[in-house]
């Protein structure tokens, strides 16, 4: 096997590998939409930042990420990110490749000094989360899909369910720092400022936020835009949330479950047939309410090596 530096002489291949992996999941989770076309992989060329893997002349995979940046996933830490189409590997002794291939592009990530590497994984691909486990790597993200199809859950009165207004979603900018200091607990140590849940953002990526009620106050929010992490979120007929929190004191209460069937209902009838969801895995209450209802399709996972392994001029 060769590993050389992924160039664009090496995007058509690459195009038709990671296709043919988003429809090897594609046949475990069928909800998923089918892609014609591929996001692009020129950025992925011209950073110098992938490799190549092959056998003879014939390509067996390929492994590139995005130009780093800093305050990767909330610390200190330069980051990057190799999303679903950005790497792929031929099926016949794929945890190989992806171990030869993250040696070689690790190597130069350290040199750029990136500390903290994150890939996206297909939940149903065993050989590749295989490979980068064994390589240090450990489970973060999760995206998740269902039908635009209410759950099957008995209806709670006590609670009433609307769709914000635009000019009201102030009204959540208090839930949204319940959710901020929520994070920044254990285990999950997500240190953020409450401003990355203000109104501003949701202006900003268009969102609709949904609301339960009791007794005239808000006590949970469901918001959903576009699009979410990875192409497959950006069909027309899907829509994504980006944030949920119900106040600790109504959990269990079928509130959340409540909320979320009001919002598919409104969805569906506006021409929505799927739903996605992303979320922390270390996050517990969102890991088990959200793989009550929703399946998960990929797995995002995270090294962060020690920083003394950066090159001298790289570090602080």
């Amino acid at each position: 096997m060769i590993i050389t530096d992924f160039t664009q002489e090496h995007i058509e291949e690459a195009l038709k590998i990671a296709k043919a992996n988003y429809e090897e999941e594609r046949r475990f989770v069928p909800i998923l939409p089918t892609v014609d076309v591929l996001p692009d992989l020129e950025e992925f060329a011209e950073n110098g930042l992938g490799v190549s893997a092959f056998e003879g002349n014939k390509m067996v995979g390929f492994l590139c990420c995005y130009k780093p940046w800093n305050n990767a996933f909330t610390t200190y830490a330069r980051g990057t990110f190799s999303p679903i189409h950005a790497h792929g590997a031929i099926n016949e002794n794929r945890e190989k490749i992806y171990k030869r291939m993250y040696q070689s592009a690790a190597e130069k990530w350290v040199k750029a000094g990136i500390s903290s590497h994150s890939i996206g994984l297909y939940a149903h691909d065993p050989q590749g989360i295989n490979a980068f486990f064994t390589y240090g790597f450990g489970l973060r993200c999760v995206d998740a899909i269902r039908p635009m199809e209410e759950i099957q859950e008995k209806p709670c009165s006590d609670f009433t369910y609307s769709q914000l207004k635009k000019a009201d979603e102030s009204e959540v900018t208090t839930l949204r720092r319940e959710l901020s200091a929520h994070l920044a607990e254990s285990p999950c140590f997500m240190k953020t400022t409450t401003q990355d849940f203000d109104l501003t953002d949701a202006n900003d990526q268009n969102s609709r936020i949904f609301i339960a009620r009791h007794n005239n106050s808000i006590i949970a929010f469901l918001e959903v835009t576009d699009s979410g992490e990875n192409f497959a979120t950006s069909t027309p007929d899907m829509q994504n949330i980006c944030g949920a929190y119900c106040l600790s004191e109504y959990r269990g209460n079928g509130v959340s479950q409540g909320l979320l069937n009001f919002m598919i209902t409104t969805l569906r009838n506006d021409g929505y047939t799927r739903l996605g969801v992303d979320f922390e895995s270390f996050n517990p209450t969102a890991y088990g309410f959200w793989l009550k209802h929703f399946t998960a399709y990929t797995q995002g996972v995270v090294r962060r090596i020690d920083e003394k392994a950066l090159p001298e001029n790289m570090l602080k």
